[in-house]
C-alpha cells in the first residue's frame, strides 16, 4: 500500500515546529589561520637561528637574528649612511604616501570612467596595458632624463607603479556590477549622478580598496629602485649603501623595516575595508 504526501502529513505526530538550526561553515572558509601563521614564523626563526649558530652559512651571507637585532638598535640610535633609521624611514614614507595619494586621485576616476564608458576604456586601456607589465627599472632611465634626479622623478616612478593596479581594480569593480541594479535605480527615478553615487561607487568600492592594497605592496617593492636616483636618505638607499659595503646585517634591517611597514599598511587597508564595506564577502 503506497503512502501519499497527504497521508504522511496527517500521520505526522503533533508537536512544536522544528527549530531552525544555523548552518555551520565547514572547511577552511570560517577558520582563523593566525595560529598556523604564527607557528610558521616561529619555525622559520628557529631554523634561522640554528643555521647561524652552527655555522652552516657564513655570517657574510646570513647573519644571525641576534646580530640583526643588534644592528637594528645601532642604526636606530647611531644611524647609518649619515642618517638615523627614523630619518631614512621618514623619507621613504613621504615618497610612498605622496605617490599613493597622487596615483589614487588620478587612477580611481579614470578606472570608473573606463568601466562606464567604452570610449574611455578604448583610449586609456592600451596605454595602461602597455606599460603595466614593464618593471620600474625599465623606465627608470626615462624618469632621470625627463625629470632629473630630484624628488619629482622618485615620486613619479612610484606613482606610475601604483597607478595601474588601482585603475584596473576600479574598472573591474564597475564591470562587475549587476545591470539589473542600475536599471532598477534608473526605473525608480534616479538620475545618472544619483545612480553613480548610490549604486556604482559603493558597488565598486571593495575592488578599489583591493587595488589600493595591491598598489601599496607594489610601491614598497619599487621603493629601492626609486631611491637609486641620487637619493641621500631612505630605506631603499640604506639597503643599497649597505650592500655596496657587504653589510648584510644592515641589509636585513632594511628588508625587515620595509616588510613590517608594508604589513602595517596592508593591515590598515583591511581595517578600512571592514569599516567602509562591511557587507563585502558576506553571503
Amino acid at each position: 500500500m503506497s503512502v501519499t504526501v497527504s497521508d504522511a502529513r496527517v500521520s505526522a505526530p503533533p508537536g512544536p515546529p522544528p527549530r531552525l538550526v544555523r548552518p555551520r561553515h565547514h572547511g577552511l572558509a570560517g577558520r582563523s589561520t593566525w595560529p598556523i601563521s604564527l607557528l610558521s614564523i616561529v619555525v622559520l626563526g628557529a631554523a634561522w637561528e640554528l643555521v647561524s649558530r652552527y655555522g652552516l652559512v657564513t655570517p657574510l651571507f646570513l647573519p644571525s637574528p641576534g646580530d640583526v637585532g643588534t644592528q637594528l638598535i645601532a642604526v636606530a640610535t647611531e644611524g647609518y649612511a649619515n642618517a638615523t633609521l627614523a630619518e631614512h624611514l621618514a623619507a621613504s614614507l613621504g615618497r610612498i604616501v605622496s605617490a599613493l595619494l597622487i596615483a589614487a586621485a588620478m587612477a580611481i576616476p579614470l578606472g570608473l570612467a573606463m568601466g562606464l564608458s567604452r570610449w574611455a576604456k578604448g583610449v586609456a586601456d592600451p596605454i595602461i596595458e602597455f606599460y603595466w607589465p614593464l618593471p620600474p627599472l625599465a623606465y627608470l632611465p626615462l624618469m632621470i632624463i625627463w625629470l632629473g634626479i630630484g624628488e619629482t622623478s622618485k615620486v613619479t616612478l612610484l606613482t606610475l607603479a601604483m597607478f595601474a593596479p588601482i585603475c584596473l581594480s576600479a574598472q573591474a569593480g564597475v564591470r562587475g556590477l549587476s545591470a539589473e541594479r542600475i536599471n532598477a535605480a534608473l526605473t525608480l527615478g534616479g538620475t545618472r549622478l544619483q545612480v553613480f553615487r548610490t549604486v556604482v561607487l559603493p558597488g565598486a568600492l571593495p575592488d578599489i580598496l583591493t587595488g589600493l592594497r595591491i598598489a601599496i605592496g607594489v610601491g614598497w617593492s619599487t621603493l629601492v629602485a626609486a631611491e637609486l636616483i641620487a637619493a641621500t636618505r631612505g630605506i631603499g638607499f640604506m639597503i643599497m649603501s649597505a650592500a655596496q659595503f657587504l653589510a648584510t646585517d644592515v641589509v636585513f634591517v632594511g628588508i625587515g623595516v620595509i616588510a613590517a611597514f608594508a604589513f602595517l599598511f596592508s593591515l590598515g587597508m583591511r581595517l578600512l575595508e571592514r569599516w567602509l564595506v562591511p557587507w563585502h564577502g558576506r553571503g
